[in-house]
């Protein structure tokens, strides 16, 4: 009973809601699993992001995976010039708990890589959806970003996904 209590206080202090109301500061909501999706982008059911602008393609991990890995500790991304393939692993995340491959959600050549991130991987925990970007591709088929995932598929996809 006392634990219950503490909880519940604690969520007041943080004004957080397990009810799935939205708050003053939806980014803590726990019914969110503490992840966030973000309106504009795509995502992969292998809980990658894109954000297509242009004739380019900006690539990440989602909030909702970097929360899973837990502390990220090291990135290894290809080189510039490199070809990706959709579904194909570019690179790998490392964290305290796991190594976890990268996959590249649409097929292109890869024309920037985040350099930032070889001395700072936490940027992917800290800000997965601008600072801890991963890699920008050419793509070869726009029409490939088509079969992805919207915010609300994607939000409803990982709430599925966690309650099994």
């Amino acid at each position: 009973m006392a634990l219950k209590l503490w909880a519940s206080s604690a969520a007041n202090a943080l004004r957080t809601s397990c009810s799935g109301a939205r708050t003053a500061f939806p980014a803590f909501s726990i019914s969110r699993c503490f992840s966030s999706a973000i309106d504009g982008l795509k995502y992969a059911s292998s809980h990658e992001w894109v954000k297509h602008e242009g004739s380019v393609a900006t690539i990440g991990i989602t909030d909702h995976a970097q929360g899973h890995l837990g502390e990220v500790v090291f990135v290894e991304l290809p080189e510039s010039g490199v070809a990706v393939a959709k579904g194909g692993s570019f690179g790998a995340v490392e964290s305290v708990k796991a190594t976890s491959d990268v996959n590249s959600p649409v097929s292109g050549e890869v024309v920037e890589v985040n350099a930032k991130l070889t001395e700072t991987p936490g940027l992917i925990n800290s800000s997965p959806y601008e600072d801890g970007w991963m890699i920008k591709v050419k793509p070869s088929d726009p029409s490939e970003l088509n079969s992805l995932m919207g915010c609300k598929e994607y939000t409803k996809f990982c709430e599925e996904e966690d309650a099994h």
